[in-house]
C-alpha cells in the first residue's frame, strides 16, 4: 500500500432509521469499520456530521486499518 494515503482517513457520516427520522453520526475507519457512534439524536443531517467531526478532532486516533478487497478473482472458474 501507497504512503501518500492521506491520514485522515476516518469519515464522520450522517445516518437515520425510518422508524426514528432523527439523525446520529458514525464514524467509519478506512476499512469501513465502525469506530464509534452517536447515541445522541440531531434534528438536522449537518448538526449530527458536525458533532460526529467535533468528537472525531477529540479522538485524535490515527487510523492503521486496510481497506477491505472488494476484488476478487474468477481466475478459479478459468478452467472449468
Amino acid at each position: 500500500m501507497s504512503n501518500d494515503r492521506r491520514e485522515s482517513t476516518m469519515q464522520v457520516i450522517a445516518f437515520s432509521n425510518p422508524r426514528q427520522p432523527h439523525w446520529r453520526w458514525r464514524i467509519v475507519n478506512y476499512a469501513g469499520e465502525v469506530v464509534e457512534e452517536s447515541s445522541e439524536t440531531f434534528g438536522t443531517i449537518a448538526s449530527a456530521v458536525a458533532q460526529g467531526t467535533k468528537r472525531l478532532v477529540q479522538m485524535n486516533v490515527v487510523d492503521n486499518s486496510q481497506p477491505v478487497r472488494t476484488f476478487r478473482s474468477t481466475a478459479h472458474l478459468r478452467g472449468r
